[in-house]
């Protein structure tokens, strides 16, 4: 994994930009507050590689500024891109979530600022805030639901060009 940490005298990762993030449209100032020390903030140039295919981390990546590509590597050094993220884009979702392999890579299109929450940090609200817990969790799951149902969408629209339905195609 090629990641540079940034320090925090950017600002970047103060309550401002969780709360403008999905990860806290509905947490108070207060709550962003706190989540924001829990916050990593990673910069990476074009090219780098956030995560690899493969490999195991228990963090949420938000797109702060800048592109990702969801890229599935295909042999021979080729990658194809899967997904462009955005600004306001979460990653690695399902990994914070269950703690398996990615089944994907996260490559910078350019520079890029991204903050991670680990699990681990993520929990340590559990006795202090549990609502914090509570309203992440929320929005993660919205995030996972409109992307399953963007790709049940592509499945029924691929399913309607190979076999030639409803005369679209």
């Amino acid at each position: 994994m090629t990641t540079q940490g940034n320090d925090d005298s950017t600002g970047i990762a103060d309550k401002q930009t969780i709360l403008g993030s999905p990860l806290g449209s509905e947490l108070s100032e207060a709550q962003a507050a706190a989540l924001s020390e829990k916050i990593a903030v990673f910069c990476l140039k074009d090219g780098d590689f956030l995560l690899e295919e493969g490999h195991t981390d228990e963090i949420l990546y938000v797109v702060i500024e800048g592109k990702l590509e969801v890229v599935k590597c295909v042999g021979g050094g080729d990658c194809i891109t899967l997904q462009l993220l955005h600004a306001g884009d979460m990653a690695g979702e399902l990994g914070f979530i269950d703690g398996l392999t990615h089944t994907a890579g996260l490559r910078a299109i350019g520079n890029c600022v991204i903050f991670g929450l680990s699990r681990e940090n993520l929990e340590s609200f559990l006795k202090t805030d549990p609502e914090v817990n509570y309203k992440v969790m929320r929005s993660i799951m919205r995030t996972v639901h409109k992307i399953l149902r963007r790709m049940n969408i592509q499945h029924v629209e691929m399913q309607n060009y190979i076999s030639k339905q409803h005369g679209r195609y």
